[in-house]
């Protein structure tokens, strides 16, 4: 062993120098040179840093660095994220996305244009004016539709979701306000005139049922009291000791 070079390493190393860190790691731990000011200085670490990829060799792991216009990578010519003012787009990094796609300043990636989509007109409404349906021969008619998709930033926009129509109907006239509510309160003093009526007609019935109760009760109170008579006029009769 080199007099610089020691073995009895910290952090991962498998040899390493006071001058430069790790020169070598462990198995399975990436080699990795970082920069502190004038020098570079090797550590060895589990996974690769932001802007660096992991290569796999036989004797040794290095982790290399991405694009400059790359902030992370899975191999030098394929990204997986941009850095500001980049779109990515198939693992590439594009200040303009191409023709056919938008920038998605969300995601900070090149999508497909999402144009607007709408469902099938609903049936034509009732031939309506001021929102009656009597008292008139010409009103309008409408139908709606709704947005089943929204369109993308470059999508086409959305068309009308309501479509209004004249229509002409046969005239027929409309129930009065105040007639309809006249009836109404007449139809409920009928309907408690009614019910009066019945609970009257109930209470008659108990209370007939009820004296007829007590008739009933009296009729047998003075049966029993004819029944109970005779035999008392027996035990007050004379008994005859002539014998």
């Amino acid at each position: 062993v080199h007099p610089n070079v020691s073995q009895g390493c910290q952090g991962g190393c498998a040899t390493c120098s006071d001058y430069n860190g790790c020169l070598s790691c462990k198995p399975r731990l990436f080699f990795v040179l970082e920069r502190i000011g004038m020098k570079q200085i090797g550590v060895c670490l589990s996974s690769c840093p932001s802007g660096y990829y992991g290569t796999r060799y036989p004797d040794i792991n290095k982790c290399a660095k991405c694009k400059a216009d790359c902030d992370t990578c899975f191999t030098r010519n394929f990204c997986t994220k941009c850095k500001s003012g980049f779109y990515l787009y198939s693992g590439k990094c594009l200040e303009k996305c191409p023709d056919g796609l938008e920038a998605n300043n969300h995601t900070m990636e090149c999508t497909n244009i999402v144009h607007c989509e709408a469902s099938e007109w609903s049936p034509w409404s009732p031939c309506t004016k001021k929102g009656k349906t009597c008292g008139f021969k010409r009103g309008t008619e409408v139908r709606v539709r709704e947005i089943v998709q929204h369109p993308s930033a470059k999508g086409n926009p959305c068309p009308a979701t309501s479509e209004s129509r004249k229509c002409i109907v046969q005239r027929k006239r409309c129930q009065k306000e105040g007639k309809g509510k006249k009836n109404r309160e007449e139809k409920r003093k009928k309907s408690n005139k009614d019910e009066s009526k019945e609970t009257r007609q109930e209470s008659k019935g108990r209370a007939a049922r009820r004296q007829n109760r007590e008739q009933r009760e009296n009729n047998n109170k003075t049966q029993a009291k004819k029944r109970k008579a005779p035999n008392k006029e027996q035990d007050l009769a004379p008994v005859d000791t002539a014998h």
